[in-house]
């Protein structure tokens, strides 16, 4: 609601009217203040049609935001996840690139759904704070990133240009690929340029969401300091 969410409804059980001054609570208020419809549910139904295995004791059904390229916005850093499968990753992502003030994160090909449940449970209402845009391919991404005048850099494991020297300005955008094959030969030709995050230790790659965190919180940096570098491994 604090994110300009439009609510269609609030269902909850006698768990969230106990106490008016727990967060349940506080939020029942917020949405009967702001003409929300209330609805309460008999004891255990919450239990049943939420897919949490312990669920809160409120749930919303909230209009879907707008996810079409078209809502790009002109400048700011991108996120971009192509092929991410785990809903985990896909949330932990959008959560990172919202902690570090990113302007937009688009999910393209074979991604796991945006509003999957683990996926919004993951970013923690991050969804709500800034654009998610979806997009049936990388391709149509990277033209749309293009036309905004932003350079499209690729994420791979080894090769690239070292994440703390990369270019990463306001005009930056970042693809993080699948988690298990990565960004593919047809995927790289259609970027700028890659980039590797450096690894001292033995370990092959990184989680996606972690990379993801790492890129994002590095363009932070940047935009913090733009003459910020750190050294090479």
């Amino acid at each position: 609601m604090r994110a300009g969410a439009h609510l269609e409804a609030v269902y909850f059980d006698a768990r969230a009217s106990d106490d008016a001054h727990s967060p349940s609570g506080a939020a029942l208020s917020a949405a009967a203040a702001a003409g929300v419809r209330l609805i309460e549910l008999a004891d255990g139904v919450l239990d049943r049609v939420s897919d949490a295995v312990t669920p809160q004791p409120v749930l919303a059904v909230a209009t879907l935001p707008d996810t079409d390229l078209a809502s790009m916005p002109a400048t700011g850093f991108v996120l971009v996840l192509a092929d991410v499968r785990d809903p985990g990753n896909l949330g932990t992502a959008i959560r990172a690139a919202d902690a570090a003030g990113a302007a937009a994160v688009v999910a393209c090909g074979q991604c796991v759904d945006v509003f999957n449940p683990k996926t919004l449970r993951a970013t923690a209402g991050s969804v709500f704070h800034l654009p998610v845009l979806v997009a049936p391919t990388l391709r149509e991404t990277v033209d749309a990133l293009h036309a905004s005048s932003r350079t499209v850099l690729g994420a791979v494991v080894a090769g690239g240009e070292a994440l703390w020297h990369a270019t990463l300005d306001a005009g930056a955008s970042v693809v993080i690929g699948a988690e298990a094959t990565g960004l593919r030969d047809e995927d790289l030709e259609l970027l700028d340029g890659t980039l590797t995050i450096e690894m001292a230790g033995r370990a092959e790659s990184l989680n996606a969401g972690v990379a993801a965190a790492l890129v994002c919180f590095e363009a932070l940096r940047r935009r913090a300091d733009p003459s910020a570098a750190g050294p090479t491994i």
